[in-house]
């Protein structure tokens, strides 16, 4: 694991030290043929050394940071134990968001979203009713076909289907795991330190479903002030409504509007960060490219989140971590029998690529404190998947227990509770702002 985190900290420009680290290298939880463990605890890793080098560049101290393996384990499947008043919790996929069997292999959809499952079932012909006859009807079409076919068919009606491919058959993203390009200088003095590393820190998120999320919430147990905006024509899913606003204010805006779009960039000429979860390019109608940022808004940090990257004929389309799993050869890679794709014991992409965010926004304005140059950070799951991919394979073993999660659960407000954020500095550990998490409520202003 250790030359794995070196190998993340010198793409951020970083030498260390990590973390000290303690807990279960191979915590059950993550029992997997492939090195989840080890790329969850380096992509956390990565972060609070950044974090330490932001804290010492800021003040001319380095905290000491310390890292609990089993700590990582739970917070990577933070959206499985988020608990309500009730202590239950809320499922993850609709029922149309699984794997079927093609005519020549197997195929994944999602469609959590309403609009992507209209999108689904409109494509291939499938009227919508009751759950079990439109998973009948699907199934037939599904298996009828070719899963390129299938692929090719959905997502050209803005729908999401990938067909399963080997790691040899798919053209993955070229790169480094975490792109760190300049992006002009800055022109206002920065934050005055506080008692945490990022403390004082603005982050404008717009991103939504786990990876971007869990970036910025973490930037938000790390004394950033972070604000997330949403669209209010598309409304959060349940799950995410709580877990996606831990750690920050949340409020909508319709930038679709002259007005919307006026409120955004003036929140944005305060912002030291913008966190985008979006197609390359699909925010340059709203002057948010990375360059145009850097334009009209001058040493703003950009972090651009997209699932596919720079993968070949991929970039204009939309993803998730299950479906990046399956084109990536993860589900191959993972499997059982050999007849049906596995999956990873947890959204991995996801919340590796979250830390990641955090890890490359910490960095990012680390090297604003030491220079003044504002920088524009990149990830894709597409990325961190060949990551994972590039540890190569080994044995899995261990079972899961709720018990792996009791110790650090943590009271989030009105009943519900959750994870804790992994780390601790100076011995002190992380916790989260902004309790309870209210979606949408916040005013869309910094004060």
């Amino acid at each position: 694991m250790t030359a794995l985190l070196d190998g993340v900290l010198a793409g951020l420009g970083l030498a260390g030290p990590g973390p000290e680290l303690t807990g279960d290298p191979q915590p059950a939880a993550l029992a997997s043929p492939l090195a989840v463990a080890d790329c969850a605890t380096a992509s956390v890793a990565a972060c609070l050394t950044a974090a330490a080098e932001l804290a010492f560049a800021r003040t001319g101290r380095r905290p000491a940071v310390a890292l609990d393996r089993d700590h990582v384990a739970a917070a990577v499947r933070s959206e499985v134990w988020l608990r309500d008043a009730d202590g239950r919790g809320i499922d993850g996929f609709a029922p149309l968001s699984r794997l079927w069997r093609a005519a020549d292999g197997w195929v994944r959809t999602h469609a959590n979203y309403p609009w992507h499952r209209t999108a689904l079932l409109t494509s291939l012909g499938v009227p919508d009713g009751s759950e079990a006859e439109v998973q009948a009807s699907l199934g037939a079409v599904i298996a009828a076909r070719p899963a390129s076919e299938i692929e090719r068919i959905v997502y050209a009606a803005g729908g999401l289907a990938v067909a399963a491919r080997t790691q040899a058959e798919w053209q993955g993203p070229d790169g480094p795991l975490i792109g760190m390009s300049p992006l002009g200088r800055a022109v206002a003095p920065p934050a005055t330190p506080g008692p945490l590393p990022a403390s004082g820190m603005k982050v404008l998120d717009l991103t939504r479903v786990i990876a971007g999320p869990v970036g910025t919430r973490m930037l938000g147990a790390l004394g950033a002030d972070v604000l997330r905006v949403d669209d209010p024509r598309r409304p959060e899913l349940p799950l995410h409504s709580v877990d996606g606003v831990i750690g920050k204010a949340s409020t909508t805006l319709d930038a679709g509007t002259a007005e919307g779009r006026r409120v955004l960039h003036r929140l944005l000429d305060r912002a030291d960060v913008l966190v985008t979860g979006y197609r390359p390019g699909a925010l340059s109608r709203l002057g948010l490219d990375p360059g145009q940022v850097a334009e009209q808004h001058p040493g703003t940090i950009v972090v651009t989140l997209s699932a596919w990257g720079t993968s070949r004929g991929w970039e204009t389309r939309r993803g998730f971590d299950s479906l990046v799993q399956i084109a990536t050869g993860i589900g191959w890679a993972t499997s059982t029998d050999g007849v049906r794709p596995g999956a990873l014991p947890c959204q991995l992409l996801d919340h590796a690529t979250g830390y990641l965010i955090a890890a490359g926004a910490l960095a990012a304005l680390g090297r604003r404190v030491r220079t003044g140059e504002a920088t524009h950070v990149s990830v894709s799951l597409a990325r961190t998947a060949r990551w994972l991919l590039d540890q190569g394979s080994g044995p899995a073993a261990g079972e899961d227990s709720p018990r792996d999660a009791d110790a650090y659960r943590t009271a989030l407000g009105g009943g519900w509770s959750g994870i804790s954020p992994p780390g601790r500095l100076d011995g002190r550990p992380l916790s989260w702002p902004h309790l309870p998490p209210a979606y949408g409520r916040a005013p869309s202003g910094w004060e």
